[in-house]
C-alpha cells in the first residue's frame, strides 16, 4: 500500500523515469525497495518530494522517517524505512546511475 501511494505521489507531479528496485531478497539489507525517479528542475524535484509526503500522510497517516536534500533540491531522499525514495535532477541521476550499481551487485 505504501509503495502504491509513493508512486501516486510521483505521478501526480509528473515525475519521470520511475524505477523500482526490489531489495527484499538481499541479505541484511535495511529496506525492501528503492524507488527512483527524476524531475527536470529544482522546483520539480522538490514538488515530487512534497507530493509523496502529502499523499502518504493523507491516505495512510504515514510520515517519512527522514528526508535529506531539501536545501539543494538536486537529489532528495525520502526514507520510509521499508522504502527509500530517491528523487534526482536528471543529470545527477545519470551521473550516479544507482540502478546499475544495485543491479550489478545482485
Amino acid at each position: 500500500m505504501l509503495l502504491e501511494k509513493i508512486i501516486e505521489g510521483i505521478q501526480i507531479v509528473k515525475g519521470e523515469d520511475l524505477s523500482i528496485i526490489n531489495l527484499k531478497d538481499r541479505e541484511n539489507f535495511i529496506c525492501d525497495y528503492f524507488v527512483i525517479c527524476n524531475g527536470i528542475s529544482h522546483n520539480q524535484v522538490y514538488a515530487i518530494s512534497q507530493s509523496i509526503e502529502k499523499i502518504t500522510m493523507e491516505k495512510l497517516q504515514k510520515r517519512p522517517w527522514h528526508v535529506e536534500g531539501l536545501r539543494n533540491r538536486e537529489w532528495i531522499l525520502v526514507d520510509y524505512v521499508s522504502i527509500v525514495v530517491h528523487i534526482f535532477q536528471k543529470q545527477l541521476r545519470l551521473y550516479y546511475d544507482i540502478e546499475n550499481l544495485w543491479n550489478r551487485n545482485s
